[in-house]
């Protein structure tokens, strides 16, 4: 019952300092979590639940869904939100946000799209190479991107570019 009850009050501080952060916060019943946030007319919303081992899953799902992680401790989901936010929030003043937003926005379609194809359709293995040496492209040009760019954000290590 300890764990239980220090669980509880875990899970209530998370959700006073995303509210604090300006986060509407959707519980329920203590396993998922709706995380909402509003900065000017850009909504970042996170979900995260409790998996059956006690720990948690996060995934951001606007501006556009990405899977962000499993992690130990509600706090640690508090951290990552906290960063991400911070992250989005200083990207926002760039000239090139809505690009951005639009440019990643396809590359989720993309994924979903290839899978589809590949569900749905009997495809050829040149056409799979095809596609696969295009993919390989695109991942080289974004090293090389970053590569010629000038790091801006320093309290994270990126998960990509390890």
């Amino acid at each position: 019952m300890i764990s239980l009850s220090s669980r509880l009050l875990n899970h209530e501080y998370v959700k006073e300092e995303l509210e604090r952060m300006g986060a509407k916060v959707i519980d329920f019943h203590g396993t998922m979590c709706m995380v909402k946030f509003l900065i000017k007319d850009i909504k970042i919303n996170y979900i995260y639940h409790t998996n059956r081992n006690n720990t948690f899953f996060l995934e951001r799902t606007k501006p556009y869904v990405i899977p962000m992680g499993d992690f130990d401790t509600e706090e640690d989901i508090l951290e990552i939100i906290k960063i991400d936010f911070e992250q989005f929030n200083n990207a926002m003043h760039s000239k090139n946000f809505d690009e951005f937003i639009e440019i990643d926005t396809n590359i989720t379609k993309l994924v979903r799209t290839f899978e589809d194809l590949f569900l749905y359709y009997n495809v050829s293995k040149d056409n799979l190479n095809e596609i696969r040496q295009k993919t390989e492209d695109i991942l080289e040009k974004i090293h090389e991107v970053k590569n010629s760019s000038e790091r801006i954000y320093f309290k994270k290590e990126p998960y990509s570019f390890k």
